[in-house]
Parts: structure tokens; sequence; C-alpha cells
């Protein structure tokens, strides 16, 4: 792993500690989930075991993940056989590759890309086949898409909601994308952790609800997104048995288990009513608003966010003399605000005039960030 540069999260929140920014690179929140679910894994700390729990979670977990996706979704899942709870969705990711690639085999990736994909793949032994997607509307280019499909390929790695487009694929994408894994004897792996957060009355539809996808997809889902608490490091897989055998066997090599009363705690808050789950989607699309338009007042070409925590912009209606990189890095130091560049979630020649804001922040704190950014470039008055 020495050929790996830093994560661009890391280099770009140490520059932000180091001139006292506000960091809007890094995709977490600035406030702590529902203080119930917090207080159910105080209590299970307190009052449960605190001993190695079941290496494939504990029951209520499990349970509470198959009335979840039978609850949003209409999926019938046996969570004795078909789920597993991970430390987090990065590690559920790493035990599919390494449970279910075999070195040669190639995998198919939409980039831009979260920053573990490539390296967990390459490590596992696979080939990335990438197809790209690129700002302003990131469309599918379906005829890329089917032509990085061949007898090598043993899945697709999809992102949906999709980090950092912010898209959620349509149905027609979704069983486009379908048709190609069933056609071709391959698997999907469905990083599907900002399941609850998509906007404008968009629903996400997971991979494994259309037709022969039961039996070839894993979707992955995140408590840490789901309950505002990215620190948790909570995940769970759903697949059949079959796929999921050799990735719990991964697991059983990785971390083994994690821990039981933040697992009680996620089973609780998987059973909490709707308003919850829509006032989630709702706060982020609030905040998601009312930093969008500060950004657009200020002239940046501002990208539609599907879903997700992040919104795209357009750098260039600014008249910066540079790359994405160099503006990040200027914002930082002349502005203290915080940005990622874009081309960094790219393999090689990534587009070089879009930035990452993460909005998932505090009212005050985007307000902050637009009253800052608009001291360094000033307001439009026809933005």
């Amino acid at each position: 792993m020495s050929g790996y540069g830093t994560s661009v999260f890391e280099v770009m929140s140490r520059l932000a500690i180091e001139h006292n920014s506000i960091n809007l690179g890094q995709g977490f929140p600035d406030e702590d989930g529902p203080l119930d679910v917090r207080q159910a894994a105080a209590d299970a700390l307190m009052t449960g075991l605190n001993q190695y729990p079941p290496m494939l979670g504990i029951p209520e977990l499990r349970q509470a993940v198959a009335r979840h996706a039978k609850r949003f979704y209409g999926l019938d899942v046996d969570w004795q056989r078909e789920v597993m709870v991970g430390s987090g969705a990065t590690e559920v990711l790493n035990d599919c590759m390494l449970g279910l690639i075999e070195p040669g085999d190639e995998v198919v990736v939409i980039e831009p890309t979260y920053d573990c994909y490539l390296p967990i793949i390459r490590r596992a032994g696979g080939v990335p086949r990438l197809v790209r997607v690129t700002p302003p509307d990131w469309t599918l280019p379906r005829a890329d898409l089917e032509a990085a499909f061949s007898e090598r390929t043993k899945l697709v790695l999809l992102n949906n909601p999709h980090n950092p487009a912010a898209k959620v694929y349509s149905e027609d994408d979704l069983a486009f994308i379908a048709g190609l894994v069933v056609r071709h004897d391959a698997l999907a792996v469905c990083d599907e952790v900002y399941e609850h957060i998509v906007f404008d009355g968009r629903r996400h539809r997971p991979l494994i609800g259309f037709p022969g996808m039961r039996d070839r997809c894993v979707r992955i889902g995140s408590a840490g997104k789901t309950f505002s608490l990215t620190g948790w490091k909570v995940g769970y897989a759903t697949a059949c048995p079959e796929l999921l055998a050799p990735i719990a066997k991964t697991h059983q090599f990785v971390t083994f288990t994690t821990a039981p009363n933040l697992q009680a705690a996620v089973a609780y808050g998987l059973g909490k009513d709707d308003d919850y789950f829509q006032g989630l989607s709702d706060e982020m699309c609030a905040k998601r608003d009312r930093f969008a338009a500060g950004l657009a007042r200020l002239g940046f070409g501002v990208i539609d966010c599907e879903g997700t925590y992040f919104v795209t912009a357009d750098i260039r209606p600014l008249g910066f003399d540079g790359d994405d990189v160099a503006f990040c890095r200027h914002i930082t130091v002349a502005a203290k605000v915080t940005a990622v560049p874009v081309s960094a979630f790219y393999m090689t020649d990534g587009p070089e005039h879009f930035v990452r804001f993460c909005f998932s922040k505090k009212e005050a704190i985007l307000d902050e960030a637009i009253a800052r950014l608009e001291k360094l470039f000033g307001a439009r008055e026809n933005a």
C-alpha cells in the first residue's frame, strides 16, 4: 500500500486545521444523531454484555436490518442467513472485494469513485474497469458501461446515491445495469449508505430488488449516515447465503465483530417511526438549499444535488486562474473555508474546475462559510 498517497480528505483536513478553516471537505455532520439512539448505546454498554458478540452480528440488529428491508423496499430477507454486521460500510466493502474477487477478475466501477474503492479492488487482485460520469449532468454513458463488461467481469461496484456526484440513479439506469449484470453472469456490490438522504420527492431503489438481482447482489447500509453517527462505524450487508458466506469468512479475519452496545442501539434506531427517516431527508434538503443558494449568489455554478451530503460547484464563473486543487488550497488559506477537488475522485484526467462542499453542518456554520467566501469573491448581482 506504500504506493498510495494520503487520502484527499486527510490532506484537506490537515490544511483546514493548519489554517483554522471551516472544513466542508470531509463528509460528516457536526452534530450527533438522535439522543434516544445514543442513550440506547449507553444503556446497552452499562447493562448488556461487553464480550464478543456473534460474528455475523447480534440477532437484534440482523433482525432489524431484515425488517428495515421489508418496510422500506418490500424485500423478504432471512436475517439468520442473509445479514451480516461489520465495523462500518468500508469494512464491509473490503470484505466483499476480498471475499468475492479472485486475482485477475475485472470489476466495473463508475467514476468519480469514493477513495477506498480502487485500493481495495486492487489489493484483492481485481482489475478495475472504469466508466466515467462527469458534471454537470452526470449522465450514465450506457454504451461505455456496456463495453466495460466482458467474460472476465466478476462484479460491478455501484454507489447509489453516489458520492461525490450526489446523483440518484434513475429506475431506467438501474434496470440497464441489472440487465448487464444478468447477461454477463456477474455480481453487484451496492454501496447504499446514503439511502435515506435523497431529495425532491425521489425514492431510493436498491438494485437487489430488480429482476434477476436477488441472488447476484450485495446491499450495504450504514448506521453512520442513517443516524448521523459516523464515528460509530456500524455497517451491514444483505445478500443471499451463497454470496454472504465468503464475505462473512473475510469479515471473520478482519474485525470479526463490532461493538455490541452500538449494534443494540442501531437495532433500536432502525425501528424508529417514518417521521425520523423523512425528517433526516428534509433537514438535509433544507441545508442543501440554504448553502447552494449562497454559493449561487457568489457566482459559483451550482450543480443539482439529488441526494447525499454534498454539493458540487463549477469554479469557472468566478474567473479563478487555476485548477480545482489550487482553488481548494486558495480558499482554505485566503477565506478559511475548505472544500475538496472533484478531480481527486478520478483515477486520471478528471475535470479540473469543480469542487465539492459538504453541507451536513449547522446552519450557522454554513452561513459563516458563505460570508467568508463572499469577502473573498464578492456577491454577483445577477447570480
